[in-house]
């Protein structure tokens, strides 16, 4: 959902801004699960400058931050009703092509409880304003290579490379990461592992598009999953 459909991280920001000040804002945008490890990441190599005197965070003062965020986060009734789409249309697009291509889809995710309905619920009617009826979503606390194999998907996006990781590892779902065209070390990384990329949600949507146009033709699939990654 975080970062692959839902902005996330610029809601996040905004939190931290409030709490914190404009100029304290620090936080990349991604799914919440990734937060707490990219913050202790970040407060062991980096050191944060204000205005005035250099402040040097340590990994307890960023985890007190990231706390008090959190807490603000819980404490908003409904919140995950709040993100904007990462791309307004792309909901309604995977909509269209579940239906056309006879998908199963499923919205994976990890959220942790707020105020308000459960995230399930929350989850489920955002996705319905943004077009998609009937939504199957799923919270879950363990690894997305374990609920692949689950499901039995044949297709998995995320913009976690430790998710599409572990979906490559434990199951038979081709991963398709999202990234940055301009991160060509990630972008490298994950091909050498068979793990496809895409920068978008849009042309995550146009692959899968393709490889089920392509299922009768194995040699348009093959060609397709070399130029994505897969192979």
């Amino acid at each position: 959902m975080d970062g692959v459909l839902a902005d996330f991280g610029a809601v996040y920001r905004e939190y931290e801004e409030r709490i914190f000040g404009p100029a304290a804002a620090t936080t990349r945008a991604g799914d919440p699960e990734e937060e707490a490890a990219a913050e202790m990441e970040r407060a062991e190599r980096t050191a944060s400058i204000a205005s005035e005197p250099v402040v040097i965070q340590t990994a307890s003062d960023q985890r007190r931050r990231r706390d008090l965020i959190w807490q603000s986060i819980e404490e908003t009734t409904d919140f995950w009703m709040s993100l904007t789409p990462l791309d307004p249309g792309a909901v309604a697009q995977l909509h269209a092509l579940a239906l056309r291509h006879r998908w199963e889809v499923f919205f994976i995710t990890q959220r942790p409880a707020t105020s308000g309905d459960t995230v399930q619920r929350q989850t489920q009617r955002w996705l319905v304003a943004q077009g998609f009826d009937m939504p199957s979503v799923l919270v879950i606390s363990g690894s997305r290579g374990a609920a692949a194999a689950a499901l039995r998907l044949d297709y998995h996006v995320d913009d976690s490379p430790r998710n599409c990781i572990e979906v490559k590892a434990q199951s038979g779902a081709k991963p398709l990461l999202i990234v940055e065209p301009t991160d060509e070390t990630t972008i490298a990384s994950a091909r050498k592992l068979g793990i496809g990329t895409a920068p978008g949600i849009s042309e995550c949507l146009e692959i899968l598009d393709q490889a089920s146009l392509a299922r009768t033709q194995p040699t348009l699939l093959d060609r397709l999953a070399r130029l994505v990654g897969w192979q």
